[in-house]
C-alpha cells in the first residue's frame, strides 16, 4: 500500500543522464523545436517531448528506479515526459497537484523534474511547506484505496483555483538550483513552483511518478 510519506517526500538523482545522453537529448529537442516552431502560451505549458526524447528519458528512469524506490517504494512507472522552456520574465507560480482520485489505478505519487539547463539568474525550483489546515481536504483513504487507511489528501490548488490562495498562506520556502543533469523527485502533495527567470533560460522535462 502507498504510505502518505511518499506523497510528501523529496529525492534528487545526480547524473541522471550520461554526457552523451544529455547531448543527444538536447539535439533532439532543438531539432523538434526548430521543426515545430513551438512556443508556450504560458510558462506552465509543456510540450509532449518527441519519441526519441521519450526513449532517452525512459531509459534513464528505468536505470534510476532502484534509487527512486528507496524513497518512493511504491513506484512502478511514469507518464509521458513534457518539455518546459522558460525565458526571462517567466515563472511558474506555486501550485499543488494532489493525488486526484484516491481510488484510481494507477495512482500518481510524485512529480519527476529533470533539469536540462539552468537560468543564469533566477529560475530556481522551490517547494513551499506549511501547516495550514486549509490546504487539506476532508477526504481520507478507505480500505478500498491504494493508500494506507486514514491517509489524508490535499486540495488540488493552482494560482487561480482552489479553496485558498497559496501566495497568501504562511509558508516556508525551500529553494534549490540543481545542477544540469540532475533529477528532482518530489511528492505529489507538495506545493512547488519555479521562481521568475531574470536572465537566461530554464529547460526542464517533467513527468509524473505512478504507483
Amino acid at each position: 500500500m502507498i504510505h502518505m510519506t511518499e506523497t510528501l517526500a523529496v529525492q534528487t538523482i545526480e547524473g541522471f543522464l550520461t554526457p552523451d545522453e544529455t547531448a543527444e537529448l538536447t539535439k533532439v529537442l532543438d531539432e523538434h523545436l526548430a521543426a515545430t516552431g513551438w512556443a508556450p502560451a504560458r510558462p506552465s505549458q509543456g510540450l509532449a517531448a518527441p519519441e526519441a526524447a521519450q526513449t532517452i528519458m525512459d531509459t534513464a528512469l528505468q536505470r534510476a528506479l532502484p534509487a527512486v524506490r528507496r524513497v518512493f517504494p511504491s513506484a512502478t512507472g511514469i507518464e509521458p515526459w513534457l518539455y518546459h522552456d522558460l525565458k526571462p520574465g517567466d515563472e511558474i507560480r506555486p501550485h499543488v497537484h494532489g493525488v486526484g482520485d484516491p481510488q484510481a489505478r494507477p495512482q500518481r505519487i510524485a512529480r519527476v523534474g529533470f533539469d536540462l539547463q539552468n537560468a543564469e539568474r533566477g529560475g530556481e525550483f522551490h517547494l513551499d511547506t506549511c501547516s495550514a489546515d486549509a490546504l487539506w481536504s476532508d477526504v481520507t483513504a478507505t480500505g478500498s484505496s491504494a493508500y494506507v487507511p486514514g491517509t489524508r489528501f490535499v486540495h488540488e490548488i493552482t494560482a487561480r483555483t482552489g479553496p485558498v490562495k497559496l501566495a497568501d498562506t504562511p509558508h516556508t520556502r525551500w529553494t534549490c538550483s540543481p545542477q544540469p543533469g540532475t533529477t528532482v523527485v518530489y511528492g505529489i502533495q507538495l506545493v512547488h513552483g519555479v521562481r521568475r527567470v531574470e536572465e537566461g533560460r530554464v529547460r526542464k522535462l517533467i513527468t509524473t511518478l505512478l504507483a
